[in-house]
């Protein structure tokens, strides 16, 4: 699956697109999908700028659209401006080897369960075939109008 066939799947967009290509997917069961981490990442300005690292909260935020793109092929639907992808929880994060400029990352996702509409995925990143992170992901589809019900009241205005 190509970039243009991503982005039916994804409602991110760059700079937060991080799922360049799926080198495979078996609905209902796995994904594996990878992403080309350059220099020219805008995170690599900050963190940090004289040994680029990329950020562990990306690495997973990676994990979880991969996830997406196998849970929305499962159900046999594609992104539509009504629903989005919750992440919902985490689990035994472990962050093993640094992600740096050059590397290419390889997301894989499996399928443990969906209850409630809650999907739980065991993640793990690769790169050149090392596990450099895992953990368990659980996300859930809601509409919009869904997460509206759920927003916090707004605060009174400072004065």
């Amino acid at each position: 699956m190509d970039i243009h066939e991503i982005l039916k799947y994804l409602p991110h967009r760059y700079p937060f697109l991080l799922v360049d290509r799926v080198i495979s997917c078996e609905p209902g069961k796995s994904i594996s999908a990878l992403k080309n981490v350059t220099m020219n990442e805008p995170f690599f300005s900050g963190h940090f700028p004289h040994y680029p690292v990329m950020p562990g909260v990306l690495i997973i935020e990676a994990l979880a659209q991969a996830a997406a793109i196998l849970t929305l092929k499962t159900a046999n639907m594609t992104t539509n401006d009504d629903s989005l992808y919750y992440f919902v929880g985490i689990d035994g994060a472990r962050f093993k080897k640094p992600v740096q400029p050059g590397d290419q990352l390889i997301l894989k996702a499996t399928i443990l369960r969906e209850r409630i509409g809650i999907w739980k995925y065991s993640v793990q990143a690769e790169v050149e075939g090392r596990v450099v992170t895992e953990a368990e992901l659980m996300c859930t589809m809601r509409t919009k109008s869904q997460g509206e019900q759920n927003k916090p009241p707004e605060s009174p205005p400072l004065k």
